[in-house]
Protein backbone atom coordinates (compact mmCIF):
# COMPACT_ATOMS: atom_id res chain seq x y z
CA UNK A 1 0.00 0.00 0.00
CA UNK A 2 1.45 3.28 -1.15
CA UNK A 3 1.82 6.20 1.95
CA UNK A 4 -0.67 8.38 1.85
CA UNK A 5 0.63 11.74 2.08
CA UNK A 6 -2.22 13.43 0.98
CA UNK A 7 -3.71 12.49 4.34
CA UNK A 8 -6.01 15.61 6.24
CA UNK A 9 -5.92 16.55 9.59
CA UNK A 10 -8.24 18.94 10.72
CA UNK A 11 -6.94 21.38 13.69
CA UNK A 12 -8.41 24.25 15.35
CA UNK A 13 -6.72 27.22 17.72
CA UNK A 14 -9.71 27.12 20.58
CA UNK A 15 -10.60 30.97 22.12
CA UNK A 16 -7.99 30.40 24.93
CA UNK A 17 -5.24 30.15 22.21
CA UNK A 18 -6.45 33.15 20.45
CA UNK A 19 -6.72 35.01 23.37
CA UNK A 20 -3.25 33.85 24.26
CA UNK A 21 -1.75 34.83 20.76
CA UNK A 22 -0.46 31.69 20.23
CA UNK A 23 -1.95 30.64 17.19
CA UNK A 24 1.25 31.35 14.98
CA UNK A 25 3.19 29.69 17.58
CA UNK A 26 0.98 26.11 17.04
CA UNK A 27 1.56 27.27 12.75
CA UNK A 28 4.96 27.65 13.50
CA UNK A 29 5.17 23.71 14.87
CA UNK A 30 3.46 22.18 12.10
CA UNK A 31 4.63 24.03 9.08
CA UNK A 32 8.44 22.77 11.18
CA UNK A 33 7.09 19.23 11.40
CA UNK A 34 6.94 19.42 7.48
CA UNK A 35 2.96 19.27 6.94
CA UNK A 36 0.97 21.54 4.34
CA UNK A 37 -1.64 24.31 5.49
CA UNK A 38 -4.00 23.95 2.69
CA UNK A 39 -7.08 25.55 4.62
CA UNK A 40 -7.23 28.30 7.28
CA UNK A 41 -10.33 30.34 8.67
CA UNK A 42 -10.37 32.99 11.59
CA UNK A 43 -14.40 32.28 12.50
CA UNK A 44 -16.69 32.80 15.23
CA UNK A 45 -18.39 29.06 15.67
CA UNK A 46 -21.64 29.60 15.61
CA UNK A 47 -24.00 27.00 18.33
CA UNK A 48 -25.69 25.32 15.26
CA UNK A 49 -21.81 24.53 13.91
CA UNK A 50 -20.38 23.12 17.52
CA UNK A 51 -23.01 21.01 18.19
CA UNK A 52 -22.50 19.24 14.99
CA UNK A 53 -18.84 19.36 15.88
CA UNK A 54 -18.91 17.67 19.14
CA UNK A 55 -21.77 15.82 18.57
CA UNK A 56 -20.20 12.50 20.10
CA UNK A 57 -19.94 14.41 23.22
CA UNK A 58 -23.48 15.46 23.22
CA UNK A 59 -24.59 13.48 26.65
CA UNK A 60 -21.56 14.27 28.34
CA UNK A 61 -22.29 16.54 31.24
CA UNK A 62 -19.89 19.40 30.47
CA UNK A 63 -21.42 19.36 26.91
CA UNK A 64 -23.18 22.84 27.35
CA UNK A 65 -20.29 24.69 28.92
CA UNK A 66 -18.09 23.14 25.87
CA UNK A 67 -20.16 24.74 23.69
CA UNK A 68 -20.52 27.94 25.28
CA UNK A 69 -16.83 28.30 25.85
CA UNK A 70 -16.22 27.57 21.90
CA UNK A 71 -18.69 30.27 20.99
CA UNK A 72 -17.26 32.74 23.74
CA UNK A 73 -14.77 33.90 21.39
CA UNK A 74 -12.89 33.21 17.55
CA UNK A 75 -11.48 30.03 16.46
CA UNK A 76 -8.79 29.41 14.28
CA UNK A 77 -9.74 26.48 12.08
CA UNK A 78 -7.19 24.37 9.79
CA UNK A 79 -6.45 21.76 7.78
CA UNK A 80 -3.00 20.21 7.19
CA UNK A 81 -2.01 17.75 5.23
CA UNK A 82 0.96 15.14 4.90
CA UNK A 83 2.10 11.74 5.79
CA UNK A 84 0.14 10.30 8.60
CA UNK A 85 -0.87 13.67 9.72
CA UNK A 86 -3.81 12.64 11.62
CA UNK A 87 -1.76 10.59 14.28
CA UNK A 88 1.28 12.87 14.51
CA UNK A 89 -0.90 16.06 14.98
CA UNK A 90 -2.62 14.81 17.89
CA UNK A 91 0.97 13.35 19.30
CA UNK A 92 2.42 17.11 18.51
CA UNK A 93 -0.99 18.60 20.43
CA UNK A 94 -0.48 16.14 23.37
CA UNK A 95 -2.88 14.34 25.58
CA UNK A 96 -6.63 15.95 25.73
CA UNK A 97 -5.66 16.68 29.35
CA UNK A 98 -2.71 19.05 29.62
CA UNK A 99 -1.19 17.61 33.41
CA UNK A 100 -0.92 14.08 30.96
CA UNK A 101 0.92 16.27 28.72
CA UNK A 102 4.65 15.60 28.26
CA UNK A 103 7.05 19.06 27.27
CA UNK A 104 7.60 19.57 24.20
CA UNK A 105 3.92 19.31 22.96
CA UNK A 106 1.61 21.70 22.52
CA UNK A 107 -0.30 21.12 25.70
CA UNK A 108 2.39 20.23 28.04
CA UNK A 109 3.96 23.39 27.04
CA UNK A 110 1.57 26.18 26.75
CA UNK A 111 -1.63 24.15 29.08
CA UNK A 112 -2.61 23.65 32.64
CA UNK A 113 -6.64 22.87 32.63
CA UNK A 114 -8.00 20.46 30.10
CA UNK A 115 -10.99 23.05 30.22
CA UNK A 116 -8.40 25.32 28.80
CA UNK A 117 -6.70 22.87 26.33
CA UNK A 118 -5.97 25.59 23.54
CA UNK A 119 -6.21 23.03 20.51
CA UNK A 120 -8.69 21.05 19.03
CA UNK A 121 -7.40 17.87 16.33
CA UNK A 122 -9.06 15.19 13.98
CA UNK A 123 -8.63 11.75 16.21
CA UNK A 124 -9.21 9.65 13.40
CA UNK A 125 -8.65 9.81 9.46
CA UNK A 126 -12.35 9.55 9.77
CA UNK A 127 -13.13 12.29 11.95
CA UNK A 128 -10.61 14.56 10.11
CA UNK A 129 -12.82 14.10 6.86
CA UNK A 130 -15.95 14.65 8.81
CA UNK A 131 -14.55 17.54 10.60
CA UNK A 132 -12.63 19.29 7.75
CA UNK A 133 -16.86 18.93 5.57
CA UNK A 134 -18.10 20.69 8.22
CA UNK A 135 -15.77 23.62 8.70
CA UNK A 136 -14.73 23.62 5.12
CA UNK A 137 -16.66 23.78 1.58
CA UNK A 138 -14.11 22.29 -1.05
CA UNK A 139 -13.42 25.24 -2.87
CA UNK A 140 -11.83 26.22 -0.21
CA UNK A 141 -8.96 23.23 0.59
CA UNK A 142 -5.83 24.38 -1.73
CA UNK A 143 -3.86 21.96 -3.66
CA UNK A 144 -0.72 22.97 -4.21
CA UNK A 145 2.86 21.23 -3.84
CA UNK A 146 5.38 23.35 -1.56
CA UNK A 147 9.01 23.45 -2.84
CA UNK A 148 10.54 22.11 -0.13
CA UNK A 149 9.17 18.67 -0.65
CA UNK A 150 11.36 16.71 -1.91
CA UNK A 151 13.42 18.01 1.41
CA UNK A 152 10.72 16.69 3.37
CA UNK A 153 9.57 13.50 1.60
CA UNK A 154 12.21 10.91 0.39
CA UNK A 155 9.68 9.06 -2.36
CA UNK A 156 8.45 10.97 -5.56
CA UNK A 157 4.97 10.96 -5.68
Amino acid sequence: MAPQYRERTFIAVKPDGVHRHIIGDIIKRFEQKGFKLVAMKFTQADDALLQKHYSALSKKPFFPDLIKYMSSGPVCAMVWEGLNVVKTGRTMLGATNPMDSAPGTIRGDFCVQVGRNICHGSDSVESANTEVALWFKPAELVNWDPVAKPWVYEDDF
